[in-house]
């Protein structure tokens, strides 16, 4: 197991402190530094290219949908994507996140067992949760009528979205599945199986698409069929391959019994995810009561579908931040996990001046990607810049949203997100967008103010986390199978670090 990813840093013997070690303590900072950033950059790149090989199923089938004559295709299949992630997908990962901190502490304590019965857990739980949100699905586009929304478009989105319910299901055993590989750094098996789905998809979609009767409605369909293939994939791997020979498992009664110790982590998780989502969702909705409601809904869905394309890095850079801090965590190390912080913040704020410069050197080409009418790849230019604000904040709270989920302290982050996007976000959203008459440009303004309150905030935290607390609370977290009740920073001035 420690030969494919070995987790904690290593520990000096006492004759190598006496004689300096190999060199002065600068020295073996500089190494340890250096091999900190192996391991992240072990889990933290492939992983990042997880993340957009399984968002980019999405926005291949939206962009084919782009390119069918019309807008309303696009507006359609659009809002249903929205609604889609948002009410159903973005639940499921956020629940499933809980694991980060169940299995990569138990992996770092060396408890293999535990990691198959978290997982058990998890799916049937999902599963469980998965069957109100379809029948939800079932009826959204009755509902948007209801709210508001323009008949025509919210008719077609809730024919759209009627086809990803299989993909739902095959999503919440997805999830569970992924994140039990994650949390023992086997991201490269993740990585074959999410770009294969994903090259399957690309013609499946276009045979649908523009082959057969179904039009956009084929590209719903793809999404679902690619889902169960990734699902099927990822399975055969646990189950046939030597590298999860000591943590696979067959269920047993104790993992369902013992749902709750799941759910007290795996509800904080959703809201810390969902409170964000749900923030943009809002802002989607509200775009379809500005004048031209068309042209606004797909414009801001365009730009929110862009900027969850561009989250999927950070996101993935999140997921090595939890794993590595999360495996050292439970084994006893808090420097390693202090470690794995600095080197991953690093990585985020390169990442993100990376993105933000390509994201305004294709402002002009950005919009064709979508779609071919010219007034809305002339709206997406113009919205470009305000884009880029979102993504570069984005980049780093996506990296601080990890570390949270490593450390277990998801609660934290979901008092964060309601607080930035509820009382900062989206009152600025409606000030900008309909007092001041800015429309489709002021809602996004708005939003943007609430990511950067996000990010702000999530950083205090982590630097005035005690790792020393964190590390006992994890340990007693992983041998009592109990999540801890207890803030990581009520021990007032004890937890500075």
């Amino acid at each position: 197991m420690e030969d494919r990813a070995p987790l904690l840093l290593p520990q000096y013997t006492l004759r190598e402190e006496k004689c300096g070690g190999a060199g002065t303590g600068d020295e073996r900072w500089r190494r340890d530094l250096a091999r900190e950033a192996g391991k992240v950059g072990y889990v933290a790149l492939p992983m990042a290219a997880v993340s957009v090989s399984q968002y980019a199923v999405q926005v291949a089938s939206n962009m084919m949908v782009g390119h069918l004559p019309g807008v309303l295709p696009l507006s359609a299949s659009a809002v249903a994507t929205s609604l889609a992630s948002v009410s159903g997908f973005s639940l499921l990962i956020g629940m499933a996140s809980g694991l980060e901190t169940l299995c990569g502490q138990a992996y770092g304590a060396k408890l293999y067992d535990k990691l198959a019965m978290h997982t058990y857990r998890a799916i049937v739980t999902l599963v469980f949760v998965s069957i109100p949100i379809s029948l939800l699905w079932v009826f959204i586009g009755k509902l948007l009528i209801l709210i508001g929304q323009d008949p025509l478009i919210s008719k077609e989105a809730g024919r759209y979205i009627v086809w990803l319910i299989p993909g739902l299901f095959a999503y919440a055993i997805s999830q569970p599945l992924t994140k039990f590989l994650q949390s023992q750094s086997l991201i490269i098996p993740m990585l074959w199986s999410s770009i294969a789905t994903l090259l399957l998809h690309i013609p499946l979609c276009w045979l649908l698409v523009f082959k057969t009767s179904l039009g956009y409605i084929g590209a719903s369909l793809a999404i679902s069929l690619s889902y169960w293939l990734n699902v099927i994939m990822l399975a055969a791997y646990i189950g046939y391959s030597n590298s999860c020979k000591e943590t696979r498992s067959p269920p047993t009664i104790e993992a369902f019994k013992g749902v709750g110790v799941f759910l007290r982590l795996a509800l904080p998780s959703a809201l810390m995810l969902c409170f964000e989502w749900w923030s943009f969702e809002i802002l989607i909705l509200l775009s379809g009561i500005l004048p031209n409601p068309e042209l606004q809904t797909s414009v801001l869905s365009i730009c929110l579908t862009t900027i969850t394309l561009m989250y999927t890095i950070p996101y993935g850079f999140g997921a090595a931040a939890s794993t590595r801090v999360a495996n050292e965590l439970g084994g006893g190390n808090p420097e390693g996990a202090r470690s794995a912080v600095r080197v991953v913040m690093c990585i985020a704020v390169m990442e993100a001046a990376i993105v933000t410069i390509i994201l305004l050197a294709s402002q002009h080409i950005l919009g064709y990607a979508y779609s071919s009418d010219k007034e809305v790849v002339a709206y997406v230019n113009a919205m470009v810049p305000f884009v880029c604000v979102s993504v570069a904040a984005d980049s780093l709270q996506g990296v601080l949203s990890g570390i949270a989920r490593g450390c277990g302290w998801q609660h934290l982050g979901a008092y964060v997100n309601l607080g930035s996007f509820y009382l900062v976000g989206i009152p600025t959203a409606l000030l900008l967008g309909f007092v001041l008459k800015m429309e489709g440009k002021g809602l996004w303004m708005g939003i943007s103010c609430g990511s950067i309150v996000q990010f702000l905030l999530l950083a205090v935290i982590t630097f005035f986390s005690n790792w020393q607390n964190m590390s006992d609370k994890a340990r007693d977290r992983v041998f009592s199978d109990e999540p801890s009740d207890k803030e990581p920073l009520e021990s007032g001035g004890s937890d500075l670090p």
